[in-house]
């Protein structure tokens, strides 16, 4: 059809979706599935955070709120980042969005031209490269590798600028490989980016999710430049357990900030008014729970780690965040994504296709679900990697 717009073409769709609708369409057959693709937390949003939202609508708030979020919870955004981040961004400077996905695609438009250059590391979450189109720009994507734990060093960012880079994006803790950047790491990143005013766009929304001696570092508290050149994602779903709750922000200088909040007024108009009562019971409320669920998805990433090492035609890399393994399967002989439909036809197990996030030679697997469910889906996966 001649009227759809020429960028809808070069856009994916995202294929952790289409292995996630195909387990839930084998499993409404009747069809036992074990399911290691998904991104979304297996317990259940706390009932404090329920109830906050219940009694949001029993008091009215059902109508149109501030375009950038209701006041109380842009004021507990600002003190949550000044607590937890070391960043102090006035509640003027915190734009809430129908989900971080939201607040990453507005930080896009805001800042990327026709023909601008964005610096993505790979393996890379879905839907960055498919944004930076949509908003008219062209994605530069620098491969990293297991020896580097899949972080991007300063050496390979310089050598993808060019005096198109509008952006570099950077998520840590990372989907699909679970990596952390360190302070230095960071720095050293940082430093590049300020040579060329170079936005970054730092997705931290598996923030709380850390495990051993990693710890989450904001880029931008490491110096005022810095600051000025950053603009910070962040939601609720992944600590808070919070997915279809579509609650994300973002925080930025202020003429950036600015920029978001107009897009976002034409846009979506504002997140769900009673939803964002209920996201200030969460910043507000007892944190325990996110305690508890990170502990609970440590013991998980130990088992399948252990389980993972005693394959022997596939690698790993121990993930310092998130919920994922990002596995190095190109011992296997097989296309990733054709690895993944014959694993979820004959084995029942689902899995997400690496070239998924730009990397054909490996596949994500995803730890939050129950240890039984990870026992025999890695059982599964081991006598596919034997037979293949």
């Amino acid at each position: 059809m001649d009227s759809i717009s020429s960028r809808i073409a070069l856009v994916s769709p995202s294929l952790t979706l289409a292995v996630t609708n195909q387990a839930k369409a084998m499993q409404a057959r009747g069809e036992e599935v074990y399911g290691l693709a998904g991104g979304e937390p297996q317990a259940d949003t706390p009932d404090f955070i329920k109830e906050a939202a219940i009694q949001a609508l029993h008091d009215g708030h059902t109508k149109y709120t501030p375009a950038a979020g209701i006041p109380a919870l842009r004021e507990a955004l600002s003190a949550k980042l000044a607590k937890d981040n070391g960043l102090t961004y006035a509640a003027n400077q915190i734009c809430v969005t129908a989900g971080a996905k939201m607040a990453c695609y507005n930080a896009i438009l805001a800042v990327v031209e026709e023909g601008d250059e964005v610096i993505i590391p790979t393996p890379y979450w879905v839907s960055y490269p498919e944004m930076v189109r949509l908003a008219g720009g062209i994605p530069v994507l620098v491969e990293t590798k297991e020896s580097t734990g899949w972080k991007m060093t300063p050496e390979q960012f310089e050598e993808a600028m060019t005096p198109a880079t509008k952006m570099v994006i950077l998520n840590s803790p990372a989907n699909p490989t679970g990596a952390v950047y360190t302070k230095d790491e960071l720095l050293a990143i940082g430093e590049i980016a300020l040579t060329e005013d170079i936005v970054i766009l730092s997705d931290e929304i598996y923030e709380k999710l850390v495990y051993g001696e990693a710890k989450h570092i904001s880029i931008a508290s490491l110096s005022e430049e810095l600051y000025n050149l950053t603009i910070t994602v962040n939601g609720f779903s992944k600590a808070y357990a919070m997915t279809g709750w579509r609650l994300g922000y973002t925080a930025a200088p202020k003429a950036l900030a600015e920029a978001i909040e107009k897009i976002h007024n034409h846009t979506v108009s504002n997140a769900t008014s009673f939803a964002q009562y209920g996201a200030v019971a969460a910043l507000t409320g007892d944190q325990s729970f996110i305690e508890d669920l990170r502990g609970e998805y440590d013991v998980s990433r130990q088992f399948m780690l252990n389980r993972l090492r005693g394959i022997n035609n596939i690698r790993v890399v121990e993930p310092q965040g998130a919920f994922y393994f990002f596995v190095y399967t190109g011992q296997l002989g097989l296309k990733s994504m054709n690895l993944c439909d014959k694993l979820l036809s004959r084995y029942k197990v689902a899995a997400v296709p690496g070239v998924a996030f730009g990397y054909d030679e490996g596949i994500r697997l995803s730890y939050c679900t129950t240890l039984d469910v990870l026992n025999e889906g890695l059982t599964r996966f081991e006598q596919f990697c034997r037979e293949h």
